[in-house]
């Protein structure tokens, strides 16, 4: 499992990074919605966990970005200020969950398999569609 986190908190990232590392999470972070997008184009991740209060690209705008470019790829927002409105944006822009700082990391680690998992299961039906399409 690829994860990407996006937070401009620095030491927060650093933090969430080196627990999930040692929880043998593939992980890297960024610090911005556009260095996000950056990073997805080199390397595409599995789940990505997005800060929703950051300076420029807010996540709600990267959220929406992130879905044009890979539809698939499942997103968590995290975020430190509880808001009904951007959960609620942000679940009707497909992300996958939304979990409120100080995240516990179990919790996060859990709903990051599960993402992957649903991500895993949407790449072998449009696999399974492909075939059956090619086989015609």
């Amino acid at each position: 499992m690829d994860v990407l986190f996006v937070d401009d908190e620095t030491d927060f990232l650093d933090t969430l990074m080196k627990r999930m590392k040692k929880r043998g999470v593939n992980v890297s972070g960024v610090k911005s919605g556009e260095e996000s997008l950056d990073a997805l184009a080199r390397n595409p991740a599995d789940v990505i966990v997005l800060d929703v209060r950051m300076p420029g690209m807010d996540g709600i705008q990267t959220l929406r970005e992130i879905k044009k470019a890979d539809p698939l790829v499942e997103v968590i927002m995290l975020t430190g200020h509880a808001s009904l409105e951007v959960a609620k944006e942000g679940m009707e822009l497909g992300a996958f969950d939304y979990l409120m700082k100080p995240v516990d990391i179990d919790e996060l680690l859990y709903k990051l398999q599960d993402a992957c998992k649903k991500k895993t299961i949407q790449e072998e039906k449009i696999k399974k569609i492909e075939e059956v399409i090619a086989s015609q």
